[in-house]
């Protein structure tokens, strides 16, 4: 177990013109992203570039997974003009590619699926040329919650599985492995157009053989798009990191993984799920 942080994963903080754009904009709309909600190591990189992924439905989960640090608790009530707040951000930041997630909400019937259909339709009625991809939680395997989302048509449905099934009662222990495998399978059924997206962080005690075989179930579920990065611990309360990986590791699962027949596949310790979410795909 490493000690201290590599210096592959120390990151350079400056500020730009377009950062204080982008932090402006989203000020103005009462936005959140889950750039700033998550402590991203990329988000000066990427609020420079106009890129960023807004988290809709507040920003409190009902979820008590160990890796993440968005506040967990009691959620807001859904704000029926978020979409359009996000949609009018879309347009005024330009946006060719934008990526939208959110915070679970196991206290709503369909577990937030309308709003992001919702959000999707506003943003195509406002804008019509982007490309739209969503992060999405499990809906719990409500196969009509998520039917909602792939009836409003975004170009990506992504959903992580994040480690390997060993690991997920102490990383994810009100998720469910298979479910969430499930749900990227559910989205090829209804349409097989829906580019469809997971990821893997790393040094959270998984083996080698158990991420091999992870990526394998994803390619058996008809994942298209894989990224895989290197865990970073939040704070002390906050599952440890038990591994740093080299970049040569990564090097190798990205080699893996397109031999396995992903069709772009993003390695490196500082890949994380939206992470030049724009340059995965040839819908731009």
């Amino acid at each position: 177990m490493h000690k201290l942080k590599p210096e592959w994963l120390k990151v350079k903080a400056s500020r730009s013109e377009a950062l204080l754009e982008v932090e402006s904009i989203l000020q103005q709309l009462s936005l959140h992203t889950v750039c700033e909600e998550a402590g991203c190591p990329n988000i000066m990189e990427c609020f420079s570039k106009r890129s960023l992924t807004f988290m809709i439905l507040g920003n409190v989960c009902t979820r008590n997974c160990t890796f993440c640090s968005v506040t967990k608790g009691q959620p807001q009530a859904v704000d029926s003009e978020e979409p359009l707040r996000v949609a009018l951000a879309v347009k005024k930041l330009n946006l060719r590619h934008v990526v939208i997630t959110s915070v679970t909400r196991d206290d709503l019937p369909d577990g937030g699926a309308g709003h992001f259909a919702r959000v999707i339709r506003k943003i195509r009625e406002c804008y019509q040329a982007v490309v739209i991809e969503v992060l999405v939680p499990d809906f719990q395997g409500d196969r009509q919650a998520l039917d909602k989302v792939i009836i409003a048509k975004p170009d990506i449905i992504n959903h992580n599985i994040e480690t390997v099934p060993r690991l997920y009662p102490t990383v994810r222990p009100m998720s469910h492995y298979r479910q969430s495998l499930d749900l990227i399978r559910n989205v090829k059924k209804v349409d097989d157009r829906i580019l469809t997206k997971s990821g893997l962080m790393l040094g959270v005690g998984e083996e080698a053989v158990e991420v091999v075989q992870a990526m394998k179930d994803l390619r058996g579920a008809d994942c298209d798009v894989l990224t895989i990065g290197q865990y970073l611990s939040p704070s002390k309360l906050h599952h440890p990191v038990v591994k740093y990986l080299d970049p040569e590791i990564f090097d190798q699962y990205r080699r893996v993984g397109l031999e396995l027949g992903f069709t772009h596949v993003s390695s490196g310790p500082l890949v994380r799920s939206s992470y030049n979410a724009d340059q995965m795909t040839k819908l731009n």
